[in-house]
């Protein structure tokens, strides 16, 4: 039997999204296009044809099929719908002949992270979580040396620390960075993950609830559960890199608007091994996928058949398994994306000016918004 996935995508914007596969049904009113979607059945998008393994040559079979729903119908409909929805998608997957299944954007926010969902299909299901985080460390990384700021005489920070994803963050950063922040809404939580930290290496923590700390930082990695924005203009240091993983967004647009002195990425883009063809248009360069996508694809790879990473809790063993995997097949970080748009050179080379034009090590700038308003309100965590 061949290997093989596939990978269930959603429209993210109604109108856009549905136009790219159904340009005449794009043109309807986008409360119709959401309206038609609850009852439409799922969609067979594309075959993925070229990955293929750098270390032995193997190649893969796969395939994106769409659920119709989009994220404000998935966090507003019953959830036993949005089930139904996601599960009949799955179903479709597997008679085209899917080994494994991955859960893309909100499918694998929505309820339980995909428990529920692996449960009712007779293929594994990987939610991509882990490979997301190991990418969002790896994007930190990069963007230290391209920004020519080493993490160990940074400030990285960590919104969102108490919870799996953002504890796992702080302690694969652990051994790079010179100081770390957490920022978090549970202190004894926080304090438990400060404690991982320091064993790992980083001897200097800082604990906080409170948002506005987070103009200390040089380097941030935001993985919260809030469903609004929590991180506005104000609240960031000039030269300050802020990798988004959160889904809904943690970082305002009002940020790329705003603070052009910023760089805002979502996490990192993955360079897929291979003559890979994916066949459909989803917003990125060729060759290039989500880190939730490579995962999939890795596991596929390596004919490792299970539900690698379901639920809410991720271990850090998990991400430096997959990290390994991936790496070994040749999956690699491609570059950097920002409010779905590609990070171009010149963005680089203006955030770096702005961070080598901070006189101190640290210095936060104030924002001022175009009234003036410089009030500061907390944002607790």
């Amino acid at each position: 039997m061949q290997d093989s996935f596939a990978f269930i995508i959603h429209p993210l914007n109604a109108k856009r999204d549905v136009s790219r596969k159904y340009p005449s049904l794009g043109k309807l009113p986008a409360w119709l296009i959401e309206f038609l979607s609850i009852f439409y059945p799922p969609v067979f998008v594309s075959e993925i044809e070229g990955v293929q393994s750098t270390e032995n040559g193997r190649t893969l079979k796969g395939w994106f099929v769409a659920c119709s729903l989009t994220p404000n119908m998935m966090l507003s409909l019953p959830t036993k719908l949005v089930y139904r929805k996601i599960v009949q998608t799955g179903k479709l997957a597997e008679k085209l002949g899917a080994r494994i299944l991955g859960l893309g954007a909100f499918t694998s926010v929505v309820g339980d992270g995909g428990i529920t969902i692996a449960k009712q299909l007779n293929i594994p299901v990987t939610t991509g979580d882990s490979y997301t985080v190991a990418q969002a460390a790896h994007a930190i990384r990069k963007a230290a040396v391209l920004l020519d700021k080493p993490l160990a005489s940074a400030t990285v920070a960590i919104v969102g620390a108490t919870g799996a994803i953002g504890s796992v963050c702080a302690q694969l950063l652990a051994p790079d960075c010179g100081k770390m922040l957490l920022i978090g809404r549970r202190t004894e939580r926080l304090k438990e993950v400060a404690t991982a930290v320091r064993q790992l290496g980083c001897q200097n923590v800082q604990v906080s609830a409170n948002i506005d700390d987070l103009a200390q930082a040089h380097f941030i990695i935001t993985v919260t559960s809030a469903v609004d924005a929590i991180i506005e203009p104000r609240h960031l240091c000039r030269g300050a890199v802020v990798c988004d993983v959160s889904r809904p967004r943690d970082v305002s647009k009002q940020v790329a608007e705003q603070r052009p002195d910023v760089l805002v990425i979502e996490g990192g883009m993955v360079e897929i091994p291979g003559p890979v063809n994916f066949n459909f248009n989803f917003g990125f360069p060729p060759k290039m996928a989500y880190a939730c996508m490579a995962e999939t694809m890795a596991l596929a790879l390596d004919k490792n058949y299970v539900s690698f990473t379901l639920g809410k809790d991720i271990k850090l063993s998990q991400v430096q398994t997959i990290d390994t995997i991936a790496r070994r097949h040749g999956f690699k970080l491609g570059g950097f994306r920002s409010f779905e748009r590609a990070v171009t050179s010149d963005k680089i080379a203006f955030v770096k000016d702005a961070l080598k034009s901070t006189q101190n090590a640290v210095s936060a700038v104030p924002y001022i918004n175009p009234k003036n308003d410089i009030s500061v309100e907390s944002v607790n965590l």
